[in-house]
């Protein structure tokens, strides 16, 4: 079994007011904005981030 995701804070307001969704696995409600939100891992990058010549990441 893997473990839950948790946010510090709320993507849109920044609150830290975060409690577990009720009605859907996975989402996320903040009390201060009234917004509901989700977490979401997209994958992994093919090559992965590879800094330039100049010691940067890539633009």
């Amino acid at each position: 079994m893997s473990e839950r995701a948790a946010p510090f804070y709320c993507p849109y307001c920044g609150d830290e007011d975060l409690r577990p969704g009720e009605q859907d696995h996975g989402s996320w409600e903040c009390g201060a904005c009234n917004r509901a939100f989700r977490l979401k891992f997209l994958g992994l990058l093919a090559r992965g981030l590879q800094p330039d010549s100049t010691g940067g990441e890539p633009t």
